[in-house]
């Protein structure tokens, strides 16, 4: 049997149900055996922009998008008009029959600019600004076209089941697009149903309804329309896998390893964690015994931050979860967190700045900021998770960070990984563990110094309320005890203390949480975060190419490895830097920390993610002498 791997595309009106549609395909395929890599893109307000969503199906490991389209389903025309040109030649397109008269200026959200580039190409190709003439032109590249009028089937529907409402539930026509695709590819019906079940899993009506309609369009599909070249079949599914959305990874990372206190205030894309925290407050633990964690909305991320230090100060792993925006309001507290030896998680759920930039769309673009967050000199941990699988375990290390080196740890994550959907091994709780550090239980006799000597600069820690483990906390200087000290020599034993930290850090961590070696060859990869999936899987296509490309993985961004990664390089005679942020800001760490220079920079900033394609055609270019030292990734513009 030839080997799977398509990618199939929905779109329609943000608040149209794309992503119900999208999760009812990506389960129905998950159900069957199949991997799954899938992804949300959507502007930046409630309702009536376009979205759409992007699933990759192999019968393969997968971590990553491609460039292109195998099948695209659209029941609007702004899903068309946007998206048709990115269909393979040997693809598809299923289209609502009845939009093939408008025309490009008759969609309102289309913008300026966009029309623009869309005339002009339809005009190279001599076809009218139309749905047809983008179809017509699609036909003659060889795209196999699948009419479909789904307003045509809400009505036969609604004749069929005697049910008038039906008839007018356009909302409908997300479901329908779906079951009429998954008809086409050869998926069995029983697995879109039992998907279709489990989305309107707590609407029993509404399930049975979307049910019924489902079925039709599937029959519909095999019966009236031939079957698309590429099918879907159905494959032995591996034990202990499950299908994840990127951003309950570091949720169910905080509970698993006893986070019990969550302060959030509302931004993208870091809301979705906390949402999801509230809607699992209550959970088992060992034992059979209940546990909660407590999740506060609170009035702005000012708070939210001064809430998990308050909390952090009773012994209470805590954390808060927010973006750019967000963090650059908690930078002033971060300090106070900081020259006071609390341990606190700030998960970092990155997306396109400045400013409000880019707010529903990805970015690297806040690792310089993450490291230097906050007026004066204090450690923190920066650590990158690269994918949905190392945001659970990685979660669970950066609290341990937080309590044995009582310091901020800032856990990077970013848009691109919040709105993936994958199929992952299932997290084994079993293989984290707890260290709280140097936290007392008890303190025997009076006379407690919270910032005693030590000679790995970590004090033994109280908590509010101990007996004998009185202590006090300030904003500025301090003594031993907590008390305001401006005395230079207290000063001078203060700051390296606290510094010294991040020397005991980078000793005690072991190197492989520092940083991964997927290889080392003459030409190397150093990278950071979400860009770890499209760079495994372009390097597997490079090595079906007979090319040996390596890959080091920076987990640690700050401390920075710098002996490590050194090491690792000795031999290496070519460094690429690939991330989605314009300036290469971890290629600036290389720069500084290495002692050498990157020397040639692989970049992508225009908010959409980076795809396997784009990484296998710039690296050959590298090793072909074919690149300038900058290239910059535009897949999806």
């Amino acid at each position: 049997m030839s080997s799977i791997d398509l990618t199939w595309v929905i779109g329609g009106p943000q608040g149209g149900g794309v992503e119900t549609a999208a999760n009812i395909f990506a389960g129905a395929c998950a159900g069957c055996g199949l991997k799954i890599f899938g992804k949300r893109e959507y502007y930046s307000n409630i309702k009536g922009e376009h979205s759409y969503f992007g699933v990759r199906v192999s019968d393969k490991t997968i971590r990553s998008n491609v460039s292109g389209i195998t099948m695209l389903v659209g029941y609007d025309a702004e899903t068309l008009f946007r998206h048709a040109n990115e269909v393979f030649d040997d693809g598809a397109i299923v289209y609502e029959s009845n939009l093939v008269a408008m025309q490009v200026d008759e969609v309102p959200t289309l913008d300026a600019q966009f029309k623009a580039r869309l005339k002009k190409y339809l005009a190279s190709k001599n076809k009218p600004f139309t749905i047809q003439g983008l179809l017509d032109e699609s036909k003659e590249r060889g795209i196999t076209l699948y009419p479909v009028s789904f307003k045509e089937i809400l009505a036969n529907l609604s004749d069929e089941t005697k049910n008038p409402k039906i008839r007018g539930m356009f909302r409908m026509q997300n479901v329908l697009a779906v079951s009429v695709s998954i008809g086409l590819l050869g998926l069995p019906p029983e697995t879109l149903l039992k998907s279709v079940g489990s989305i309107f899993s707590r609407k029993a009506d509404i399930a049975e309804m979307n049910k019924i309609a489902a079925n039709y369009a599937y029959n519909l599909a095999t019966v009236k329309y031939s079957k698309f070249r590429y099918q879907l079949s159905q494959i032995p599914k591996e034990d202990h896998t499950m299908l994840v959305q990127g951003f309950q990874s570091t949720s169910l990372g905080k509970i698993a390893c006893g986070c019990r206190f969550q302060s959030y205030y509302p931004i993208t894309p870091a809301s979705d964690e906390s949402v999801f925290l509230e809607s699992n407050e209550i959970f088992e633990v060992e034992n059979n015994r209940p546990g909660s964690t407590l999740v506060v909305q609170t009035e702005d991320e000012i708070s939210a931050i001064g809430m998990v230090i308050g909390s952090a100060l009773t012994g209470t792993r805590s954390s808060t979860s927010t973006s750019g925006p967000g963090f650059s309001l908690m930078a002033e507290a971060l300090g106070w967190a900081g020259i006071n030896e609390v341990p606190i998680v700030v998960t970092l759920y990155q997306r396109s700045g400045p400013s409000t930039g880019l707010p529903t769309r990805h970015g690297q673009d806040d690792l310089q900021f993450a490291i230097h967050a906050g007026h004066g000199d204090f450690p923190r941990i920066v650590y990158a998770s690269g994918d949905t699988e190392e945001g659970f375990y990685d979660t669970a290390k950066c609290f341990n960070f937080a309590d044995v080196y009582q310091i901020p740890v800032i856990h990077m994550m970013d848009k691109f990984i919040a709105s993936t959907v994958s199929t992952v091994k299932r997290f084994d709780s079993t293989k984290i563990t707890i260290e709280r550090g140097k936290l007392l239980e008890k303190i025997g006799e009076p006379g407690y110094q919270r910032f005693t000597p030590s000679p790995d600069g970590i004090s033994p820690r109280s908590r509010l309320g101990l007996e004998n483990g009185i202590f006090w906390n300030t904003g500025d200087e301090s003594d031993e005890v907590g008390h305001i000290s401006e005395d230079p020599e207290n000063r001078i034993y203060k700051m390296d203390k606290r510094a010294h930290k991040l020397e005991v850090a980078l000793e005690k961590i072991p190197k492989e949480d520092q940083a991964t070696n997927y290889g080392i060859s003459d030409f190397c990869i150093l990278s950071w975060g979400s860009t770890k999936g499209p760079i495994l899987d372009a390097l597997d296509m490079l090595k079906k190419e007979g090319l040996d490309v390596g890959f080091i993985q920076i987990k640690m961004l700050h401390p920075f490895p710098t002996q490590y990664v050194q090491s690792l390089l000795s031999g290496v005679k070519t460094i690429i830097d690939i991330e989605a942020n314009q300036s290469g800001q971890m290629g600036s760490l290389i720069n500084e920390y290495l002692n050498r220079k990157v020397d040639y920079y692989i970049l992508k900033y225009t908010g959409r993610p980076i795809t396997c394609n784009e990484v296998f055609d710039s690296i050959k270019k590298i090793i072909e002498n074919k690149a300038e030292k900058k290239q910059v990734l535009t897949y999806g513009v």
